[in-house]
């Protein structure tokens, strides 16, 4: 007697039933080997899941270029290569064109260490512009001004600690980050002169600003290369923030209305410039950063790729929680990486980003 046979009838239809072949080309399930040594590049490339497909979808935004797609034939009565013809035509020319890609991340990215590898995108031109928040902007040059600090040695701790103390102390919490009441005093005595300029400018052309504008305008002034907005500044990257109010700018801009009313900062002055742009997009975060980006994209039609980390679900109806499948086109791939893009990013820009980088420095360098 088999032990098939010894067991009830129902139990072996339901737990021994035959398997069928795995389809031809399936992946094996296999980690990392520590014997190996302690290579962080190859346990990276051992991801095979979420965060795997994530890298490859960043390098195939990376490698992409516009002579990948056969050039459409030029509209009816327009002669092809003429001055009517908007279309790159030749080769070389289109080999040379490369995707544009939004980087979209919220202002705690950028309040924590994060900061450091999203200055580093924008400082080598590895994105084509950033949307971020007004925290994100106001982090990012308060920083230039006094540090922050965590909230304790062991930085979990300082989730714990009591905002209403750290009150009484003057002193902010973010997370497990502490903010000194002096930073934003500085940060307010650093602002306050440039929006004293961008009036005066206002009164003598006529002309409103853009939340783009101003925000290159404070990297010019901020003169600082630990500075995202100072590279975005050097590097004629726009920085979009649909919510420039929203932070302690917007409190600058509350008091400054009352010291000097009538500057205007004109958000559809930005709005035209996202909604024209082609889109590739890598958003870490959710919220207003997501759909700003995403609503964009819709523009054009949905995005060729996209790469979401967030820690959002679909369940709660939300827009960070929503599906990747989200303002991009039918054929594309998008990813989603349910994670704390704080610890995320600086591993994904290491795979992606910083290599390629690296891989074209040593082209570049190569005797001939």
């Amino acid at each position: 007697m088999t032990s098939q046979q010894s067991v009830p009838n129902i139990a072996a239809a339901a737990v021994l039933q035959a398997s069928e072949e795995m389809p031809a080309g399936s992946a094996e399930v296999r980690g990392y080997d520590f014997d190996a040594g302690v290579d962080l590049a190859a346990l990276l490339e051992s991801y095979a899941t979420n965060f795997g497909l994530a890298v490859e979808e960043v390098r195939r935004m990376l490698a992409w270029r516009l002579s990948d797609e056969e050039a459409p034939p030029p509209p009816e009565g327009i002669v092809a290569g003429s001055e009517e013809d908007s279309e790159i035509r030749d080769p070389a020319e289109r080999a040379k064109v490369r995707t544009t890609i939004f980087l979209g991340c919220t202002s705690n990215l950028i309040s924590a260490g994060t900061r450091e590898s999203i200055r580093y995108l924008l400082q080598h031109k590895l994105v084509s512009c950033l949307v971020t928040t007004a925290g994100g902007v106001e982090e990012d040059l308060m920083k230039c001004l006094a540090p922050h600090y965590l909230g304790s040695q062991r930085g979990v701790e300082g989730f714990a600690l009591k905002g209403a103390e750290l009150r009484q102390k003057g002193i902010n919490r973010i997370g497990n980050l502490l903010v000194p009441n002096r930073n934003y005093c500085l940060f307010e005595d650093w602002l306050t002169p440039l929006l004293d300029t961008l009036m005066d400018e206002q009164e003598a052309s006529g002309g409103a600003t853009s939340p783009s504008r101003m925000i290159w305008r404070m990297g010019e002034k901020i003169d600082d290369a630990s500075s995202i907005c100072y590279w975005a500044n050097r590097n004629r990257i726009p920085i979009f923030c649909p919510a420039i109010t929203d932070g302690s700018i917007g409190d600058m801009l509350f008091f400054h209305s009352y010291k000097r009313p009538g500057l205007v900062v004109d958000l559809v002055q930005d709005i035209r410039a996202i909604n024209s742009m082609a889109l590739w997009m890598l958003i870490c975060g959710g919220g207003l950063v997501k759909h700003h980006i995403c609503n964009a994209n819709l523009m054009r039609n949905g995005a060729d790729y996209a790469v979401f980390v967030n820690t959002g679900q679909e369940f709660d109806g939300s827009d960070s929680g929503a599906k990747p499948d989200e303002a991009v086109r039918p054929e594309a791939t998008p990813v989603k990486v349910c994670a704390d893009a704080t610890l995320l990013l600086p591993l994904l820009v290491a795979q992606t980003f910083a290599r390629e980088r690296g891989a074209e420095a040593a082209a570049a360098a190569a005797p001939p």
